[in-house]
């Protein structure tokens, strides 16, 4: 025989795990419960529009802090509640009041509700820092009786009527002793501004102090006139508003001035160096999206990591940075994102897996990507002024959405030496003889690289700067990954195409030369070539195969320690006196060897420093060659 039931949910069960598991951070209750009032004075609305209920003149929430009392109290002038929609919606956990409210009250338009809760959990995250929960209300329902309900853990509760006169609710937490900080009015603040921020409807914070005494009668009579004010108000110094209900993202770009992007800006991100431009991000369709992303001035290179992208869901935050809508090389950026589409998880921390939020993805990628492409296109000198801010951002979104890339490739630029910009194109048409590979070369350290690119500058090839951390990444992503893009990049120290004359060394020559560098240095593998420079001034230059110093230098960073050898070639000019001495010389060893030292090290120190020891030996030996060019005078 078959059997049907229903699966019960104890209380006793179930808030353990709302307390203590169901949201990330503590101080989330104070958002939940300030939304839960937004809600209520949403829904005012919404009746008050269908004239239901009669429209007031101000709506607001209030939100007390009573450190003598030991109490925290969210009040609102909304739609309050009937003693049946307390047992209805309180009393059974995850009965979602707005659903059942959205159901009956559907908007005539497109456009959001503006209400926020839709898991019927909010209100139970008001026991994670509470010893007792308090809700006084009365609804706006004509002739309806105000209602008082009291519960200790949210398990057991009681219902009384109630002497309130005012419409709307009042919850009223007695703070646990372990939650104290929640009765500190800066802590209360400060979370306000967190979660609040933004929220739709005007939010006020009130404080009473110790030993306050409270005002006569007539000054209460009169403050009743006020209909969003509650008992605990009327103690209270005077509201501060903590909130914007019109943030700067929920208005139409024709409507904002470039003065209030920057102000937003600095606002929100406590950021005093001004964005280099922005985005402003307002789709209807298919889903509902609105924000700003603005690209920071970096404060130096590692700086690139510390963007800040805020998710809304209907002016209510929810998380920064979460990854499901922002794609990772976007983080960089900073910004505020509101969705009211989101599908949110039941802590309203977390995106539930959906192919919607892929799209939102997809879509405020492509618009980032576009608005670049437009800068270059439009504001090109401007745009080359904040390259070297925006670049790492850029490059990094290219390795890592291949769609990005193939938007965004002909407004990725490079800085040559000379400090012109070019695009890949242009360095091409510039450089490269047709039909010859496109090789790009580069330098990682202009300064200590300077000689070796002079000889390239001198021969009219431009030489990029590739000197950040994510340009080794970006050039292997050119090389490999790049469609029909591809770039060979070659270091200003890794061969030595166009800087030599057609002169044919003298194979014995080149011998005899190799024997007596392997000999001096002590390096048995080292490859020696003899050729004719295009420039007299230089007696040695080394190369390193280009592919061969990327794995030593990434053996060396993520090796664990691992050292694998460059493949290095001492090349020496035929021109210089020098080497020309060393051709023909029949001196000792011990005459030879520390000029066959000294050449050496000059040549490697035109790429990167000596090491230790060896810097020691090459000073010594300068000053001994200065010591005899004095004596022989």
């Amino acid at each position: 025989m078959t059997e049907k039931g229903s699966i019960s949910i104890h209380a006793q069960n179930i808030m353990p795990v709302i307390k203590k598991w169901l949201y990330s951070d503590k101080d989330i209750f104070l958002r939940e419960l300030v939304s839960n009032g937004c809600d209520a004075i949403s829904k005012y609305k919404m009746m008050a529009l269908k004239g239901e209920a009669a429209e007031k003149e101000a709506y607001s929430v209030n939100v007390t802090v009573n450190a003598a009392e030991g109490t925290l109290t969210i009040s609102d002038n909304g739609i309050g509640m009937t003693a049946d929609e307390i047992k209805k919606y309180i009393c059974q956990v995850a009965f979602s009041g707005a659903e059942e409210f959205l159901k009956q009250y559907k908007p005539d338009s497109d456009e959001s509700s503006g209400i926020i809760g839709h898991f019927g959990l909010g209100f139970y995250s008001a026991f994670m820092v509470s010893s007792k929960v308090v809700i006084d209300t009365l609804s706006c329902t004509e002739g309806a009786q105000a209602v008082r309900w009291v519960s200790e853990d949210g398990m057991e509760y009681e219902i009384e009527p109630s002497d309130r006169t005012v419409q709307g609710t009042d919850i009223i937490l007695y703070i646990n002793e372990s939650d104290k900080e929640f009765l500190d009015k800066w802590t209360v603040r400060s979370t306000l501004e967190k979660y609040c921020a933004f929220m739709p409807v005007e939010i006020y914070l009130n404080e009473i102090k110790k030993d306050e005494k409270k005002a006569d009668d007539s000054e209460k009579k009169a403050d009743t006139e006020n209909p969003s004010e509650t008992e605990a108000d009327k103690d209270a110094d005077k509201p501060e508003l903590v909130n914007e209900t019109h943030p700067l993202w929920m208005k139409k770009p024709s409507e904002c001035t470039e003065e209030d992007y920057k102000k937003f800006y600095t606002k929100v991100f406590h950021e005093y160096d001004e964005p280099l431009f922005w985005i402003h991000l307002n789709a209807e369709f298919p889903f509902n999206l609105k924000g700003i992303l603005y690209f920071p001035k970096l404060k130096n290179e590692f700086s690139s990591n510390e963007g800040v992208i805020k998710l809304y869901n209907n002016q209510v935050f929810v998380a920064d940075n979460i990854k499901e809508v922002i794609p990772e090389f976007l983080m960089l950026l900073k910004g505020v994102i509101d969705c009211p589409d989101m599908p949110l998880n039941v802590s309203r921390s977390a995106l539930q897996n959906d192919g919607y939020v892929r799209k939102m993805s997809d879509y405020i990628t492509r618009k980032v990507a576009d608005r670049l492409v437009s800068e270059f296109n439009t504001h090109r000198e401007e745009y080359q002024t904040y390259w070297k801010d925006i670049h790492p951002f850029v490059k990094y979104g290219c390795i890592k959405d291949e769609k990005f890339y193939d938007r965004v490739k002909d407004a990725v630029i490079y800085r040559t030496t000379a400090s012109e910009y070019l695009t890949a194109k242009e360095y091409k048409t510039k450089n490269i003889d047709e039909g010859k590979d496109f090789i790009m070369y580069y330098t990682s350290d202009e300064k200590r690289q300077a000689q070796m690119i002079d000889m390239f500058t001198a021969q009219g090839r431009d030489v990029v700067i590739m000197d950040t951390l994510i340009d080794n990444n970006f050039m292997s992503f050119m090389e490999y990954s790049a469609r029909d893009d591809k770039i060979q990049f070659r270091r200003v120290d890794a061969g030595l195409d166009g800087l030599t004359d057609d002169v044919k060394a003298d194979e014995e020559a080149q011998k005899k030369l190799q024997e007596i560098f392997r000999e001096a240095t002590g390096e048995k593998e080292l490859d020696v070539k003899l050729v004719s420079l295009k420039s007299d001034e230089m007696p040695a230059m080394i190369t390193v195969d280009e592919q061969s110093r990327r794995f030593s230098e990434m053996s060396r960073q993520w090796g664990g320690g691992m050292d694998i050898p460059e493949k290095r070639t001492l090349t020496l000019n035929l021109k210089h006196p020098l080497v020309d001495y060393l051709r023909s010389t029949s001196d000792d060893a011990d005459t030879v060897k520390p000029v066959c030292e000294q050449i050496i090290d000059l040549a490697e120190m035109a790429r990167r420093p000596l090491e230790a020891d060896r810097m020691v030996a090459f000073l010594k030996r300068s000053a001994g060659f200065l010591t005899k060019a004095v004596e022989n005078k």
